[in-house]
């Protein structure tokens, strides 16, 4: 199952949390859910979702990574993109106990776009 996410920057995040949940199938009482991005300057994470610790986080990427100067700029100008990707990942495992996500008091599934604004698609999978 996938959703897509439309992002409206170049570096930003967008809560998936409730997307992701929704996909959660009724008959799955405890197992875990996977998260994947299919795509390799974006990435999900688990993190509070406050504004001021999204834009810590876009801050520290930024920070972490310059915009320019890589290699990869010679082929299309985003190799940034792909480093600040590598650095968080592209998929979250999350368990899933009594059909709900388990997760903590404040974490959230974060997508994390590095190269936007995009469309991104992030699938979702289940296992017992």
């Amino acid at each position: 199952m996938t959703f897509a996410v439309d992002t409206d920057d170049r570096l930003t995040t967008v809560d998936v949390t409730d997307r992701v949940a929704e996909r959660v199938p009724d008959d799955l009482k405890e197992g875990v859910v996977t998260a994947f991005v299919q795509h390799t300057t974006a990435a999900l994470v688990v993190q509070e979702d406050d504004p001021r610790l999204r834009d810590d986080l876009e801050s520290f990427l930024s920070e972490l990574v310059p915009d320019e100067g890589h290699a990869h700029d010679r082929l299309d100008g985003n190799a940034d993109s792909h480093l600040r990707a590598t650095l968080l990942g592209p998929a979250v495992t999350v368990p899933v106990v009594v059909g709900e996500l388990d997760l903590g008091t404040w974490q959230s599934i974060l997508l994390v776009e590095c190269d936007g604004p995009r469309t991104r698609s992030v699938a979702v999978t289940t296992t017992e």
